[in-house]
């Protein structure tokens, strides 16, 4: 089953940004694609006020929800939406998440995921310190969920540098592995490839890797090269900048004997529970 990635230029206008989705989802739909993956903040890059975006959408009151829900039930896609700032659920008024939701083709949210780590960094580039923790909640729990295409495990962007938690999801049965991501140009350019294609040698995973690729408001730039990795960490698509649909399949077959011929779960030793000599 053909799965699709979806690069895109995202700024801080949700309703142009979801116009520009639908436009790009519809590309990956005509092609078959059964399951597709926007970008970390597809609906709103840049926004001064997360908070308040996720507030109207916790309060049935914003487009982005609704929109999530129209669009699969649509197009026929298993959605992956990115990531949207949406407070824990039962919880309205609460600091938001950077969550990452899972529509399945009935338009039915089948899955939520809040960002685990959160990028609190010092980067060379013109914004100089990122500080996701005065906006955003950390989430608290790892998911993987059962799809078409296979078991998926939910990441995003600056999950990509704790391999812990990819591991995590191989051990619950991940087979595919999306990250949504807005990587700074800076950092992008010396680590994104690299980690994207370690988590997925490591995890003998597809790594479905949806970027933000271009410049934004207030000078942000950030570095694209939305990718698609197998199991044995190749290259299988890939797009600079700009906007774009990239296109996969997954090779079953090939995954179960890369698997079998390298049983990385099996030779597994060192865990978190083994406390490190120190001398």
């Amino acid at each position: 089953m053909t799965f699709a990635v979806i690069q895109m230029v995202s700024q801080a206008d949700v309703r142009a940004n979801l116009s520009a989705a639908r436009r790009l989802l519809e590309q990956a739909a005509e092609q078959d694609a059964r399951l597709a993956v926007l970008p970390e903040n597809f609906a709103a890059i840049g926004h001064r006020d997360p908070g308040s975006i996720g507030q109207a959408e916790a309060h049935g009151e914003g487009p982005i929800l609704p929109w999530l829900a129209r669009t699969s039930r649509e197009l026929g896609l298993w959605l992956v939406g990115g990531t949207l700032p949406l407070p824990p659920d039962n919880e309205p008024d609460a600091k938001p998440c950077a969550c990452s939701l899972l529509f399945n083709d009935q338009g039915e949210r089948v899955a939520r995921y809040d960002k685990l780590h959160l990028f609190d960094a010092s980067v060379n580039d013109i914004q100089g310190r990122y500080r996701e923790s005065a906006q955003y909640a950390a989430g608290e729990q790892a998911v993987v969920v059962e799809t078409p295409i296979g078991r998926v495990g939910l990441t995003v962007c600056y999950d990509l540098r704790f391999p812990e938690l990819y591991t995590a999801l191989r051990e619950a049965g991940a087979e595919l592995i999306t990250a949504p991501s807005a990587f700074t140009a800076v950092t992008g350019e010396a680590h994104w490839a690299i980690l994207i294609r370690a988590r997925a040698i490591e995890t003998q995973c597809y790594v479905l890797a949806a970027a933000q690729g271009g410049q934004h408001a207030q000078g942000r730039e950030t570095w694209g090269h939305s990718a698609i990795i197998d199991p044995w960490g190749r290259v299988l698509a890939e797009c600079e900048r700009g906007e774009a649909v990239l296109l996969g399949q997954r090779n079953e077959a090939g995954q179960q004997a890369v698997r079998e011929q390298m049983p990385i779960t099996q030779h597994r030793r060192f865990t978190s529970s083994r406390t490190p000599l120190s001398l």
